[in-house]
This record gives C-alpha cells, sequence and structure tokens, in this order.
C-alpha cells in the first residue's frame, strides 16, 4: 500500500471513531430526554405513584406519619416527575409575579411542607390498597392531559387525578385533585386573602408558622 493510501486510510478511520464518539454523547445527552418523552402520562403515573404506594405499605415509619421519612419519599420518587414551581404559581395567583426570586422559594419550600403535613395522615390508613388507572389515549400532540386514577381497597375508592404537561423532559404533574378537590383550587383563595391583607411576605410568614405549628 502506498504512503498516501496509507494516510488516507488512517484519516478515514479517525474520521469514523470522532463520528461514532460524537453520535455516543449526543446518544447520552439525549436518551434521558427521549425516554420521558416516549413514557405516556398514564404508565409514568402508575410506575411512580405505584412505587411510591409500595414504600408506603411496607415502611412502618411511613405509615405512622415521620416527616422526615415522607419528606424524603416526596423529594426522591415525587418531586422529579412534579412541575412545583407550576403548581406554587398557580395557587399564589397573579400575585406570583409580583414575589422576588427568593420569596418564589421560599413559597415553594413552606407550600411543600404544607402539603405534606396535610397529606401525611392519610398515609396511616394505607394497607393492602392497589392503584387503578383509567386508561386513556392521548393524542400525541397534546401538550396538556388529566390522568385518572383511583385507589382500591377496603371502604369506598379513592379518586385521585393528576393535570399534566407535556414539557422538554416530558410529562410532570403541576395539579392534584383528591376526591373531587383540585389541589390549586383549594389554596388559591386562602393565599390571595392572606396576599391582599399583608403581601407576599405575610404569606410566607403564615405557611412558616401553619407549619411550625404541625411540627
Amino acid at each position: 500500500m502506498s504512503c498516501a493510501s496509507t494516510v488516507e486510510s488512517n484519516v478515514m478511520k479517525r474520521r469514523q471513531w470522532m463520528q461514532t464518539m460524537l453520535g455516543s454523547a449526543c446518544a447520552l445527552a439525549l436518551g434521558p430526554v427521549w425516554a420521558n418523552e416516549v413514557e405516556a402520562p398514564h404508565a409514568l403515573i402508575r410506575r411512580v405513584a405505584g412505587a411510591a404506594l409500595d414504600k408506603v405499605k411496607n415502611d412502618p415509619a411511613l405509615r405512622v406519619g415521620n416527616l422526615d421519612k415522607i419528606m424524603a419519599l416526596v423529594d426522591n420518587d415525587l418531586m422529579p416527575i412534579v412541575d412545583f414551581e407550576r403548581m406554587t404559581a398557580s395557587a399564589v395567583g397573579r400575585f406570583w409575579r409580583q414575589a422576588t426570586p427568593a420569596q418564589q422559594a421560599q413559597l415553594q419550600v413552606e407550600f411543600k411542607r404544607l402539603l405534606v403535613r396535610t397529606y401525611a395522615g392519610a398515609l396511616a390508613r394505607i394497607k393492602d390498597q392497589t392503584l387503578e388507572i383509567k386508561a386513556a389515549r392521548v393524542p400525541a400532540e397534546a401538550t396538556e392531559t388529566v390522568v385518572r386514577s383511583r385507589l382500591m381497597g377496603a371502604g369506598e375508592p379513592v379518586q385521585i387525578d393528576y393535570r399534566m404537561e407535556k414539557q422538554a423532559v416530558g410529562w410532570k404533574v403541576y395539579d392534584l385533585n383528591v376526591m373531587g378537590i383540585w389541589l390549586v383550587d383549594t389554596y388559591k383563595n386562602q393565599f390571595a386573602t392572606e396576599i391582599q391583607a399583608n403581601g407576599v411576605a405575610g404569606l410566607i410568614v403564615n405557611l412558616a408558622e401553619r407549619n411550625r405549628k404541625g411540627a
């Protein structure tokens, strides 16, 4: 083989190697996004909520309302599929734009604590319940949907529905309906009344105080 041919062959090999490495890098970078996008919202809720339910059943500390363990479960298992900024902003309503970035962060922290404390008592009632997801076709072009589910066991089924939005990283929950009551609507009027009386800072103080008393 001539010297020119050898050089050309080496150049081609290096090009192929670079293309392979670049392709692998792109696959690693984009793979998680693709995975989330192809996972249907109903399948996502079934997987995440089902796994969380199993953890509650098998952990006595969760069932008796250990707030540290509940918070860890929420942060590690549930928050990755929740757009909590949108949830908090929707509950605060038009006043959200008046809040500084620091206040918005504080509102999210205190609102999450309030929700965890509100629903902690329900965990003690979980024993042999199973999660039933109502299947529904979601058009490929859809950007919002509602996933409807029921917690089945002894007694009346517990209705739990999820409002979800399709984002760049996949489907995210931004509102929750328990027994016919949407979470955001529940707090929106309360928050508006407090803000009108004492401003955004007053709402933060109010939420922090409620959480302190709850502890």
